[in-house]
C-alpha cells in the first residue's frame, strides 16, 4: 500500500536539528575559514623594524661586554684561589714530611724504651691513639720520658694539630677554587650566547638593511663628533679660565705652585699611556684579552696605564676606584672614562671629546667621541692616581 506520509522538510528535523549535507558543509565552511585565516600574516611574528634590530643587537653586544668584565673579574679570582691552593698543597706535604719524622722519631724512642725493658710500649700506643694530647694528660707516660723525648713529643702534637689545619684549609680552598670556575665557566657561556644571538640578528638582515644600517651608525657618528667638539670648547675655556687664576694667584704670592708640579708629573705619564693606546688601534677587540695582539676594554686600559708604569686592576669594576674622580668637564688626557650604570666599558681619554677604546665584539681599537653612544651612558672620568 502507498504510503501517504509528507516527506520532511529538507533542512531540519525537530528540535532545529542539522540534516547530515548542511552540517558538512558547515565543516566545509570553517575549515575555509581557518585556512584564510592561517594563512593571514600573523602580527605577533611580524618582522621587527631595522631600529628594533639595531637596538637589540646594541643591547646584546653591550651585554656581552658586561658578561666579559665578569669573566674577566672571575678568571682573576680563579687565578688567585688556584696559586692559593697549590701554595697550600705544597704547605701540607712539608707538613706531613715533618709530621712522618717526627712520628719515625718516637717510634725509636719507644723501640728502645721496649727492647730494655725502661718502659712498657706506651709511647707505640701513642702513635696509634686518635689524640696524642689527651693521651698522655690521661697517662703517666710523660712522667718517664727524657727531656729529648718530651720535646719529640710536643714536636709530633705540634706538627700534627698545624698539619691537621693546613689540610683543612686546602681542602675549603679547593671548594672555593671550584665555585670560582664554575663562575668563570657561566660568565664564558653567558658571552658566547649574547654574541651568537646578535650574529644571528645581523644575518637576517638583506645587503639593503644592512646599508641603511651603516647610514644610521654615520649619522650618529657625526653627532657624537658635534658633541665632542662642544665638550672641546667648553674644557678650552676653563682651561683658560684657570690659567688665569692661577697666574694671578702665583703673582700676589710670589711663589710657585706644588700643584702644577703635581700636574706635570701626571702629564708625563698620560702622555705614555695615550700614546700606548694610540700604537694598539686597529687591533681588534676581543673579550677577556689583554694584548698584545688583542684586547677587550679594561684590558686596553690597563696596558696602556702600565706602560706608563701605573699598575690598574684588571677589571672596570675595579679601575673606576683606582683613582680620583673628576667631572666630564675637567677630564684630563689620560684620564679613563666609564660607561654605563653598570660600569661595563671604559676608554682612554685623548682630549677634545675624544677617546681611544676598545669598543666591542667584531671592532677594532679605535679614536672615537666620548659620546659615541649618546650623552647619558656616560658613568663617571677617573684620574688614575
Amino acid at each position: 500500500m502507498a504510503s501517504h506520509r509528507k516527506p520532511r522538510p529538507g533542512g531540519t528535523t525537530g528540535a532545529g536539528i542539522r540534516t547530515p549535507a548542511l552540517a558538512t558543509a558547515a565543516l566545509t565552511s570553517m575549515a575555509m575559514l581557518s585556512q584564510t585565516a592561517e594563512a593571514a600574516p600573523r602580527t605577533d611574528h611580524a618582522k621587527p623594524s631595522l631600529e628594533e634590530v639595531e637596538k637589540k643587537v646594541d643591547d646584546l653586544y653591550r651585554q656581552a661586554e658586561s658578561a666579559t668584565e665578569k669573566y674577566n673579574a672571575n678568571k682573576e679570582r680563579t687565578g688567585k684561589q688556584r696559586s692559593r691552593v697549590d701554595a697550600l698543597r705544597e704547605e701540607v706535604a712539608r707538613r706531613t714530611d715533618r709530621l712522618n719524622k717526627a712520628r719515625e722519631e718516637l717510634g725509636s724512642f719507644a723501640a728502645a724504651q721496649y727492647r730494655t725493658g725502661a718502659a712498657a710500649p706506651d709511647t707505640a700506643t701513642f702513635l696509634l691513639a686518635d689524640s696524642p694530647q689527651d693521651y698522655f694528660d690521661q697517662s703517666q707516660l710523660m712522667n718517664r720520658l727524657t727531656s729529648r723525648e718530651k720535646r719529640a713529643v710536643d714536636d709530633y702534637i705540634g706538627e700534627q694539630a698545624t698539619t691537621m689545619k693546613k689540610r683543612r684549609e686546602a681542602a675549603e680552598s679547593l671548594r672555593t677554587l671550584t665555585d670560582s670556575q664554575h663562575d668563570l665557566q657561566t660568565a664564558k657561556t653567558t658571552v658566547q650566547q649574547k654574541l651568537a644571538s646578535a650574529r644571528e640578528l645581523l644575518s637576517r638582515l638583506t645587503a639593503q638593511e644592512k646599508a641603511r644600517l651603516a647610514a644610521i651608525e654615520r649619522e650618529k657618528q657625526q653627532e657624537a663628533a658635534r658633541k665632542a667638539a662642544e665638550l672641546a670648547k667648553r674644557q678650552a675655556q676653563q682651561q683658560s679660565d684657570s690659567s688665569s687664576s692661577s697666574s694671578s694667584s702665583s703673582s700676589s704670592s710670589g711663589s710657585g705652585s706644588t700643584g702644577s708640579t703635581t700636574s706635570g708629573a701626571y702629564d708625563t705619564k698620560a702622555e705614555k699611556a695615550i700614546a700606548f693606546a694610540r700604537a694598539q688601534i686597529g687591533k681588534p677587540y676581543v673579550w677577556g684579552a689583554t694584548g698584545p695582539d688583542s684586547y677587550d676594554c679594561s684590558g686596553l686600559t690597563q696596558a696602556a696605564w702600565k706602560a706608563a708604569g701605573v699598575s690598574l686592576p684588571r677589571t672596570t669594576y675595579d679601575q673606576v676606584d683606582a683613582g680620583t674622580t673628576v667631572s666630564l668637564a675637567n677630564a684630563r688626557p689620560g684620564d679613563l672614562i666609564f660607561f654605563y650604570d653598570d660600569i661595563s666599558h671604559v676608554g682612554v681619554y685623548i682630549g677634545n671629546g675624544m677617546m681611544i677604546h676598545a669598543p666591542k665584539p667584531g671592532a677594532y681599537v679605535r679614536e672615537e667621541s666620548v659620546y659615541y653612544g649618546g650623552e647619558s651612558i656616560i658613568h663617571s672620568v677617573v684620574r688614575p692616581g
